[in-house]
């Protein structure tokens, strides 16, 4: 995947540089749902969303050819890894894989044995040990900040990453009990927004599932 295209109302126009138009996608997401974060944890997200839209870099090669692996198998690869290394990239794929899938892939959750809610948590549980495991020296320290807000604001970014999808669709449509259920199972503020644009006013107290 060279090139995305992105669709004008009058025809679609080429985008040269997949990682300029993440990163401006990135940044308008970001204002419309008003989630801050530090520009260096701003880039990592662009720079994750850049390489993954190559399958290469997101699928794992197996055997029978390109494949995901449960993220349940992905955690267990950090709890048994005989090195630091080993776990740190153990838990950065958990974490990576998470946010990616949450934030593109949303419809395929919806019809999946885990909800979305499984996903924030690993994927925020994942960057906040990481946080702890490589803040050693200057550039570990560095890593450290970014991991932990990643985190932190897993679920906001996942509203972020949404909106970053449907932009490049073209397609505004939603559905009000996918976004009810997205509200009830992981507390998105953007899906609470959207369900008011559509006279639906969530109940806070009615909210149970991980909190971000």
């Amino acid at each position: 995947m060279g090139e995305l295209t992105r669709q004008s109302t009058e025809d679609l126009v080429p985008v040269v540089s997949l990682q300029e138009y993440f990163r401006d996608s990135v940044d308008s997401a970001m204002a419309a749902n008003n989630v801050t974060v530090d520009h260096h944890t701003a880039y990592y997200v662009v720079n994750l969303l850049t390489v993954f839209a190559r399958s290469e870099h997101f699928y794992d090669s197996t055997e029978d050819g390109p494949a995901l692996r449960p993220l349940a198998l992905m955690w267990a690869d950090a709890v048994g890894a005989s090195t630091c290394e080993e776990r740190n990239h153990a838990l950065r794929r958990v974490g990576d894989v998470s946010l990616f899938l949450s934030g593109f892939f949303s419809e395929g959750i919806h019809y999946s044995a885990v909800d979305m809610g499984y996903y924030v948590n690993m994927g925020g549980s994942a960057y906040q040990s990481l946080s702890s495991s490589v803040g050693r020296g200057i550039q570990g320290v560095a890593f450290s900040d970014v991991f932990a807000e990643l985190g932190a604001k897993f679920g906001q970014l996942v509203d972020v990453l949404n909106e970053v999808r449907e932009a490049a669709a073209g397609d505004s449509d939603e559905n009000a009990l996918r976004l009810y259920e997205m509200w009830a199972k992981t507390g998105s503020r953007r899906a609470a927004r959207m369900l008011k644009t559509l006279g639906i006013i969530p109940i806070d107290g009615a909210f149970h599932g991980v909190e971000h």
